[in-house]
C-alpha cells in the first residue's frame, strides 16, 4: 500500500513526521531519495525531535553517521552517505554490520550503499515542487 502526503509548511511536515512514525512502532530501516534540496534532512529531523531526540547535530554530511539514543533508550542513527563513492569504503566504515544493529536508521542517499541495505528496507521519497512549492513524501509497505 501506498502513502502520499501533500506538504505546504513546516508545521504540516511535522504532522507528517508524527503519522509516519505511527506506521514504525519499532526501529526499521529507511533509505531516504530526493534531489539536493528537496527537505530529507529537514524531515529527519522532525522524525528525530518525535522519538525523543533534544540535540540534533544536523546532517552528518562530513562524519556520515550521527548516532542519538532516545529516552527509551532505542538506539537510531542519522547516515548522510552522499560523500560515498565505492563499495570498499562502506565497507571499512563497517557500515554492513551496523545495519545489522535494532535501531531505526534513517539513510540520506542511501542509493550510494544500497547493495547493503536489508531486503525490508522502506524507501521514502521526498520531491520538491518548486512550482508552488508542495514537498511530496510517500512511502510504500
Amino acid at each position: 500500500m501506498k502513502h502520499i502526503w501533500h506538504v505546504q509548511s513546516m508545521d504540516q511536515l511535522r504532522k507528517v513526521a508524527i503519522e509516519f512514525l505511527d506506521f514504525f512502532p519499532i526501529p526499521k530501516v529507511f533509505a531516504f531519495d530526493g534531489e539536493m534540496g528537496a527537505g530529507k534532512t529537514t524531515f529527519i529531523t522532525h522524525l528525530l525531535q518525535h522519538l525523543g531526540i533534544q540535540e540534533i547535530e544536523g546532517s552528518p554530511t562530513y562524519s556520515i553517521i550521527n548516532e542519538y539514543l532516545n529516552p527509551s533508550g532505542i538506539k537510531i542513527y542519522h547516515l548522510d552517505c552522499y560523500r560515498i563513492t565505492d563499495k570498499h569504503e562502506v565497507l571499512n566504515l563497517g557500515l554492513d554490520e551496523l545495519l545489522d544493529e535494532k535501531a531505526y536508521f534513517f539513510i540520506e542517499w542511501a542509493e550510494n550503499i544500497d547493495f547493503i541495505l536489508p531486503n525490508d528496507v522502506i524507501w521514502v521519497y521526498i520531491r520538491n515542487n518548486d512550482i508552488d512549492s508542495i514537498r511530496e513524501i510517500s512511502f510504500q509497505i
